[in-house]
Formats: C-alpha cells, sequence, structure tokens
C-alpha cells in the first residue's frame, strides 16, 4: 500500500516543452510590450491636461496588462508543475484570489485618475 499513485503524472519531457513553451511565449510578450511602449512614447503629443491625463491612464493600462500577463505566465508555470489537482486547486484559487485583489486596486487607481484627469481639463477650459 506504500506504493500510493495519483494518476497524475505529467512527463519530465512535457514540463519541459511547456516551460520552454512559456519562456518562448513570455519573450514574445516582453518583445511586444517593448515595441508597444516605444509606440506609445512616439506618439504622445503636447502636455495640455487632457492628454497628459490620457497617456498617464493609457501607461497605467498598459503596465497593469503587462503586470497580469507576467501573473498569468507565472500561474502556468506553477500549474506545469504541479504534482496532483489539490495542488492545482489551490493554485487556482490563490491566482483568482490575488488577480481580483489586484483588480479592484486597479480599477479604483484608473478611475481616480479618470477624475483627476476631467477635473484639470474643466480647469484648464475655465482658465
Amino acid at each position: 500500500m506504500a506504493d500510493k499513485k495519483t494518476g497524475f503524472e505529467i512527463p519530465e519531457q512535457m514540463r519541459d516543452f511547456a516551460d520552454k513553451s512559456m519562456d518562448q511565449a513570455k519573450k514574445a510578450f516582453d518583445d511586444f510590450m517593448s515595441a508597444t511602449q516605444k509606440a506609445m512614447s512616439n506618439v504622445e503629443g503636447s502636455a495640455n491636461a487632457m492628454q497628459t491625463g490620457t497617456s498617464d491612464i493609457n501607461r497605467k493600462a498598459l503596465q497593469y496588462a503587462e503586470e497580469h500577463m507576467n501573473s498569468a505566465f507565472e500561474f502556468a508555470q506553477k500549474l506545469v508543475r504541479a504534482d496532483d489537482v489539490q495542488q492545482i486547486m489551490n493554485l487556482q484559487q490563490e491566482y483568482l484570489r490575488k488577480q481580483m485583489e489586484a483588480l479592484g486596486e486597479q480599477a479604483r487607481e484608473i478611475s481616480d485618475k479618470a477624475s483627476r484627469t476631467a477635473q484639470d481639463a474643466a480647469k484648464a477650459v475655465k482658465d
């Protein structure tokens, strides 16, 4: 009875393949993010209140997208290394909890930035 098998075994070759695939996907995503950030830098124009605020919000949204993708890649790598279904469930629960916390905080930050941008734009129109 000491030889207890769960029926959940992933061959090492599959784990290696998944690791390499994740590394390639992460590199492609990082390259995409670099190109996107460079493109955003090239199109930023004048410094009026609305444009500045919009650029800040866009940068923040891009930062959040990058954080979420990095978190997803990290989660996927942990899943590949999971030993059993219970560990997968625990990893998923932890990932979802952290993502929901992050989304709530990020939504508040974007909302605050949008409100400040609108107030600054309204103030600039009055002046």
